[in-house]
């Protein structure tokens, strides 16, 4: 599910929403999603663990992302060492492994006129989003 948040009286006609795929337990995705309130920026919310992406929505994100899927896995979390971590994947089976695992996609991703950015650390958002 998609939570919109459209600050002030009217979203501007010309600004499309900046869409934040979001982990709230994450600090990194907590700090970019405080940037875009604190600039009072026209945002939607995807909670991606509980509303995950589908492989053509994964797809179209790693698109503008100009990633790879293997780009986007975090290695860290304990199911990647667990269950991933002792053998080669292809780009494919590591597509089809996100879109199973949403746990392991790179946080916070912020998309915004068809361009994508992980933002980390938080500030880096502003790559891509007007700074007001």
């Amino acid at each position: 599910m998609i939570k919109e948040h459209l600050p002030g009286p009217k979203t501007p006609e010309n600004m499309p929403p900046i869409t934040i795929y979001h982990n709230a337990r994450c600090g990194k995705s907590r700090g970019a999603l405080e940037i875009l309130q604190a600039q009072n920026m026209p945002h939607q919310v995807r909670l991606y663990l509980t509303d995950p992406l589908t492989k053509k929505e994964l797809k179209t994100l790693l698109k503008k992302l100009n990633m790879q899927p293997s780009e986007l896995v975090r290695k860290n979390e304990s199911i990647y060492k667990e269950l991933f971590s002792q053998r080669e994947y292809s780009e494919k089976e590591w597509l089809d492994i996100l879109v199973k695992n949403p746990v392991l996609i790179e946080r916070p991703i912020v998309e915004f006129e068809g361009t994508a950015i992980i933002a980390r650390p938080p500030e880096c958002l502003f790559e891509i989003i007007p700074n007001s």
